[in-house]
């Protein structure tokens, strides 16, 4: 595709997107829930040409010699989409946020004030590798009246376009228009980089995938991000802490799934307790197969450690091992984390309710916990439903970001012809 083309086609999408903007932003309820629900239908339905599809990607990806995990993130096993039909009729059952409105206010001339909750506009999601993203952005910018344009990553081209195709026939059978939801039809490159310069169409990007695709849209792109980096999560033993439930609750934090952005990558433990409980730790690290990488102070306790290195300290690293610091006082744990963290997820294990709150209020992450592991970090697990992502910005949405979170509010004032004097 020439560059020309490139531009005329996402200038297109861009427009089209737009204009569905306008009607999804009124769209019912009732109608929004039936496409989803047909969306689960076809799913089911047309299940034989969606994996015959998606083996397109694999046997590409195989070609290619992607690592056997990503092009098990790939495939579209049976089980794979059971879960995405559950996803959707989840979502359709959940409620609609866009209408509803805040406490009103009744100001001293009478004029009522309140804030409306509607869609962003239209959302722009550039994702990697899995298929599911497809389905799972889809739905929720639908529920909240949001138009989307999806660029999802080339291995997985085959499968986003039959899925692309599956969720624009959810829309038209609800009487939805299927602009509403477009999937990018290049695989080429260049089309991220056009599409972060859409601004007269785009209103957020959203990207789902590594560091280094998101860390170029953040110097790249010309529309406002909803991102979040790499999630360095720690987890504080304070000297209070009840050291059981301690124990318990790092193994989790950790090895509940080591590649996800909530694992706990480094455990800070106060010294009046490291050498009754780190000991311990350390065993059941080992029997987990978690290598450790530990300060002078924690290898004391902990001799089947390597010596950390300061890259540890700032490193996600998404696989079973763990940096682990030793730290002489509550604020110098909280020191620690503000040099290093990404501002992800935190959580402290104390039964002293000053150092809790103290570290709920001073720790400047989009999600802090007390006497919880970080795994939590979770839009489910927030009572959220299904979430497009976590983020770490500081505008708009913090943390999981579910449904309001792809809403804003507008105030909406009502009078009975009150006049500024």
């Amino acid at each position: 595709m020439t560059s020309d083309t490139l531009s005329s086609t996402l200038e297109t999408l861009g427009r089209q997107a737009r204009q569905a903007a306008r009607h999804m932003r009124t769209a019912a309820s009732a109608a929004k829930s039936q496409a989803l629900r047909e969306m689960a239908r076809q799913l089911s339905a047309q299940r034989a040409w969606l994996q015959a599809e998606n083996a397109r990607d694999l046997d590409a990806a195989e070609k290619r010699g992607l690592a056997a995990p990503l092009v098990d993130r790939l495939r579209l096993s049976d089980k794979a989409l059971d879960t995405m039909a559950a996803g959707l009729e989840q979502i359709a059952a959940m409620g609609d946020p866009i209408g509803s409105l805040s406490e009103t206010a009744i100001r001293p001339n009478g004029m009522r004030v309140a804030r409306m909750r509607v869609p962003l506009g239209v959302i722009g999601i550039i994702y990697e590798s899995r298929p599911n993203v497809t389905i799972d952005a889809a739905a929720l910018c639908l529920k909240t009246g949001n138009a989307t344009i999806l660029r999802g990553g080339s291995e997985a081209f085959h499968s986003n376009q039959a899925l692309g195709g599956i969720i624009q026939a959810g829309l038209q059978a609800a009487g939805l228009p299927p602009q509403a939801v477009q999937v990018v039809d290049t695989p080429d490159r260049a089309a991220v980089g056009r599409m972060i310069t859409l601004t007269d169409y785009i209103d957020v990007i959203i990207p789902r995938g590594g560091k280094g695709l998101i860390a170029r849209l953040s110097a790249e792109s010309r529309i406002p991000l909803i991102k979040h980096l790499d999630g360095n999560c720690h987890l504080y033993v304070d000297r209070a802490a009840d050291l059981d439930r301690a124990l318990d609750i790092a193994v989790n934090a950790k090895t509940y799934r080591c590649g996800i952005c909530g694992a706990m990558e480094t455990l800070l433990v106060h010294a009046d307790i490291a050498a009754q409980w780190l000991p311990a730790a350390g065993r059941r690290f080992a029997q987990l197969g978690v290598e450790l990488r530990a300060c002078p102070r924690a290898a004391a306790w902990l001799p089947q450690a390597v010596p950390a290195t300061e890259d540890d300290w700032a490193t996600e690293f998404l696989a079973p091992i763990l940096a682990v610091r030793v730290v002489d006082t509550l604020d110098d744990a909280m020191d620690h984390i503000a040099r290093y963290s990404s501002e992800h997820t935190e959580s402290i294990v104390t039964e002293d309710l000053a150092a809790a709150q103290r570290f709920q209020r001073e720790v400047d992450s989009s999600s802090v916990y007390v006497n919880l592991p970080t795994c939590f970090a979770d839009g489910f697990e927030y009572g959220l439903g299904a979430e497009i992502g976590i983020s770490t910005n500081r505008l708009h949405a913090r943390g999981p970001v579910g449904l309001e979170g792809l809403t804003i509010q507008k105030w909406v004032l009502t009078g009975e012809g009150q006049l500024r004097g």
